[in-house]
C-alpha cells in the first residue's frame, strides 16, 4: 500500500501504528499532504492550528511530550459521507517517562485524507487528563517548561 492509494481508515491504522513505536509520532511526516491543517481547538492559544507540513513538524519537534505510549484503544470510527472523511474516538494509554505515572487521555479526532495523504486533523483532547498526568494546569500545556518547572509549589500550611 502507498500512501497515494491508502484510504482515510489506512492512514489512520498507519497514524495508530506511529504512535506505538518506540519515536512515537501522531502524524508521521510521510502522511501528512504539504499544506495540511493541524487543529486542537481544546488546546491552550497559540497552539490551536497549525498550516502547513513543515509549521506542523517544527512545533512537534520543539514540544516533546514526555510520554511512552503502550496502547490505542480504539472506541470508535465513523465513516462520513464524505469519502476523503472519517471521524475517530480513542484513548490513549502511557507511561509519563520523567515520573513513571500510568495514564490515558480520551481525544475524538475529524480526519481528512486526499490522494493518499492527511490533509486536515482537528482533535479535540481530554486536555485535563493530560494536564493531571504531566502535573500541570491546562495552561502550563503553551509554556516550554518541563514538568518539573511548571508544577506549582506546595503551599505551605
Amino acid at each position: 500500500m502507498t500512501s497515494t492509494t491508502a484510504s482515510p481508515i489506512e492512514i489512520y491504522r498507519l497514524m495508530q501504528e506511529a504512535l506505538l513505536r518506540e519515536e512515537a509520532t501522531l502524524l508521521p511526516a510521510e502522511l501528512l499532504a504539504e499544506d495540511v491543517v493541524v487543529e486542537t481547538p481544546f488546546s491552550p492559544p497559540g497552539m490551536r492550528r497549525h498550516e502547513g507540513r513543515e509549521a506542523w513538524l517544527e512545533f512537534y519537534r520543539s514540544r516533546p511530550l514526555p510520554f511512552r505510549f503502550s496502547e490505542f484503544r480504539e472506541l470508535s470510527i465513523r465513516e462520513t459521507d464524505d469519502p476523503e472523511v472519517l471521524v475517530v474516538e480513542y484513548e490513549l494509554v502511557g507511561t509519563v517517562t520523567t515520573t513513571g505515572v500510568t495514564a490515558s487521555a480520551t481525544f475524538i479526532a475529524v480526519l481528512r485524507v486526499r490522494d493518499g495523504l492527511i490533509e486536515h486533523w482537528r482533535e479535540y483532547q481530554d486536555v485535563l487528563a493530560i494536564s493531571r498526568a504531566l502535573s500541570l494546569q491546562p495552561e502550563d500545556l503553551g509554556s516550554t517548561a518541563t514538568a518539573d518547572e511548571a508544577a506549582p509549589e506546595p503551599s505551605a500550611p
